[in-house]
């Protein structure tokens, strides 16, 4: 099953697990990452058993188990293409337009 065939619960699972299987890869007990990042190791215990969680706890957990590089998988920076980088003349992008991804997708929010 694809990501997309998941739902949200079981991606936070999923997240979960990866980051459970990622402290104990480095021998590192809930409370010693709890007191590293500066949350409660009951947090860490919620987060991985798929309970949702805050993004500013999530970068304190990478940062603290030294994985911070997982950000730039987790969502990597676009860029501008040539093309649009030309059609601009260096003026960066403020707004989507009116008409925007989900929507021409037919997604529902």
């Amino acid at each position: 099953m694809t990501i997309y065939g998941m739902s949200d619960k079981a991606i936070l699972q999923e997240l979960g697990e990866r980051l459970k299987r990622m402290r104990l890869a480095k021998n590192i007990s809930q409370r010693r990452l709890g007191d590293l990042a500066g949350v409660d190791r009951t947090t860490i215990s919620g987060i991985e058993n798929g309970n949702p969680f805050d993004v500013l706890t999530l970068i304190k957990l990478l940062r603290s188990l030294d994985a911070l590089e997982a950000f730039d998988a987790f969502l990597p920076d676009p860029g501008i293409s040539p093309l649009q980088l030309a059609k601009m003349e260096g003026k960066e992008r403020k707004r989507a337009s009116r008409k925007d991804y989900l929507s021409l997708k037919g997604s529902e929010r």
